[in-house]
């Protein structure tokens, strides 16, 4: 028995760092292929002479990661002023006239920014509420409320939710609920993803107010 106990407990003492690991190496060799790629474009349109400086650069590990984060940070710091937002402006106008490709773009942009715009309301709140049907309860975002012609025939009391499912949150189902039918929580999104991710195993603390005498 203390063979099986000891066994099982150092497994919860690596297997986190072991799937951290793995995640971040996963993410590494992504970013490692999105840079080869460019670096292969690149080589296309170089002189033949510069041919053993871009195949050095394919194999330096961990340079795609590195110049990604540059790059982001960069692009930033760029349209951050006055100067950068009308030259994005006019890049965006550019890719908006490209038949097929705007109709992604523009879909692709208004999510971005629903999603990481620092005035959006997607993902910054917790719910609870009843699915799949009542009395069956679960984990719920809030991502914004109906809009359009959806709020036309719905009424403003509405709001719109994602719910993920586990142990996978990056799939789940878009529902738009009554408000009164949802419980809005204290916990974080990161609580609330960790409850989701872990199977409602690791359940998020709870905060006591402190008592006085």
């Amino acid at each position: 028995m203390s063979f099986k106990k000891y066994l099982l407990t150092g497994l919860l003492v690596w297997l986190p760092l072991a799937v951290t690991i793995w995640v971040l190496l996963w993410l590494m060799g992504l970013l490692d292929g999105v840079f080869q790629g460019v670096v292969t474009g690149l080589q296309a349109i170089s002189p033949e002479t510069d041919t053993a400086f871009w195949e050095q650069l394919k194999h330096i590990p961990g340079l795609g990661p590195v110049l990604v984060f540059a790059g982001l940070l960069l692009t930033g710091a760029m349209v951050s002023n006055v100067a950068g937002r009308w030259w994005l402006g006019q890049w965006e106008r550019l890719l908006t006239r490209i038949p097929v490709f705007k109709s992604i773009y523009n879909s692709v942009k208004k999510v971005s920014d629903t999603l990481f715009s620092s005035n959006g309301n997607a993902f910054r709140t917790a719910l609870l509420v009843q699915y799949p049907r009542a009395g069956s309860w679960t984990i719920a975002f809030q991502t914004g409320s109906p809009s359009g012609e959806v709020a036309g025939h719905l009424g403003d009391d509405f709001v719109s939710v994602y719910v993920p499912t586990t142990p996978n949150p990056t799939s789940g189902f878009f529902l738009m609920l009554p408000r009164a039918d949802v419980i809005e929580l204290k916990m974080s999104v990161d609580e609330a993803l960790t409850y989701v991710i872990s199977m409602g195993s690791v359940a998020p603390g709870v905060v006591t107010p402190p008592t006085h005498p």
